[in-house]
């Protein structure tokens, strides 16, 4: 028996957020669904956003990558679609995707993961349908959830981990007062 899906209330912002919108289209009426619910979710909470095309899943999480080094975004929604066929390839495309995904967002970005691994069409129509599913606007959420979680501890820095002290700083070699994060 299916218990009931419960949604986390609308992330809310002081700081207006911008977003980075990473889509492979190769079902391109399933992308423009699920785009159109993640552009609804990210204007509804008084976002911005940009919108990238890579050619497939497996280059978003590389795209994702390249535009947190690049540019300044405060996070990022990946979307596209992965539809089961006759080879271990379907296997190979959502695995690393996913993973590439999960390891940046490790590092400390903001990612909704709205990339749809699915047994067939019909099954990707029902999750990219803005009425319905609506996976486009669940990755927003979970992206603009993340990034009110990065500012309430302490605000937006490029990476995540060991951040010397300044004396540490020091004995490890550095003529520096204090690090740069």
């Amino acid at each position: 028996m299916a218990g009931t899906e419960y949604t986390l209330p609308r992330a809310e912002f002081d700081k207006p957020v911008k977003l980075l919108i990473v889509v492979a289209p190769f079902y391109r009426d399933i992308a423009d669904n699920m785009i159109k619910g993640a552009v609804a979710e990210i204007e509804t909470t008084g976002g911005t956003y940009d919108l990238i095309e890579v050619p497939g899943a497996l280059e978003v999480p590389t795209a994702i990558g390249l535009a947190e080094k690049l540019s300044n975004y405060d996070g990022y929604v990946a979307l596209g679609c992965v539809i089961r066929g006759e080879t271990t390839h379907y296997e190979t495309v959502c695995n690393d995707s996913s993973r590439g995904i999960t390891l940046l967002g490790l590092e400390g970005l903001c990612i909704g993961n709205g990339i749809l691994t699915v047994e067939n069409r019909e099954q990707a129509e029902v999750r990219a349908d803005p009425t319905r599913m609506n996976k486009g606007a669940g990755a927003a959420a979970a992206a603009l959830h993340l990034i009110a979680l990065s500012r309430k501890w302490g605000g937006q820095r490029k990476g995540v981990g060991f951040i010397p002290t300044p004396d540490e700083y020091q004995l490890a070699g550095s003529t520096e007062d204090t690090p740069k994060a």
